[in-house]
């Protein structure tokens, strides 16, 4: 199994699969923000963010996927992409349903001086919403535990590309 994932993740249909997820995911986004007029929060604007880093990570891995360089270094982003995705979405989550008054959110994104994505790509990157709003349910789970599961479904998938690595492809 193992072995196969590896011999998988060594062609461009898999890393192919990886970008276009990711890339539905990004258009859903926009479509909730734009076209349902959902208000995203500085969480959500981040976790977009972590979300292109996946994209990214797959654009990496499209490049040359039987080079072991490039497909590393597409697995570790893939994998800090969606830890920190996993780690923003639950916080996301705990602002929403247990709040302490000492948790807050910043009201404006807040991007590094040399990638001010809010100035270059307003319409995308800017935040307007509350953090602890819940704007969006879906058969009762609201939009940041989906992007839980979501997080955690991309974690797994990662460290099982990343494990299989160390397991020799099989010659067919």
């Amino acid at each position: 199994m193992l072995s196969l994932l590896n011999h998988y993740s060594n062609g461009r249909a898999a890393w192919f699969l990886l970008f276009l997820s990711t890339f539905i995911f990004e258009l859903t986004a926009l479509f909730f923000q734009h076209g349902l007029g959902l208000a995203p929060c500085t969480l959500c604007i981040y976790q977009r963010c972590a979300i292109f880093g996946i994209m990214i990570a797959s654009i990496i891995g499209l490049i040359k996927p039987n080079n072991y360089i490039f497909r590393l270094g597409g697995i570790l982003v893939w994998l800090f992409s969606a830890y920190k995705g996993f780690t923003l979405a639950t916080f996301h989550a705990h602002l929403q349903f247990e709040p302490n008054f000492s948790d807050t959110c910043a009201i404006n994104v807040q991007f590094p001086s040399w990638l001010p994505l809010n100035q270059w790509l307003p319409s995308m990157f800017n935040a307007y919403g509350s953090c602890a709003d819940k704007i969006w349910t879906f058969l009762t789970i609201e939009m940041s535990q989906w992007m839980i599961i979501i997080f955690a479904c991309y974690l797994f998938v990662g460290l099982t590309i990343l494990i299989s690595q160390f397991f020799p492809v099989k010659k067919i």
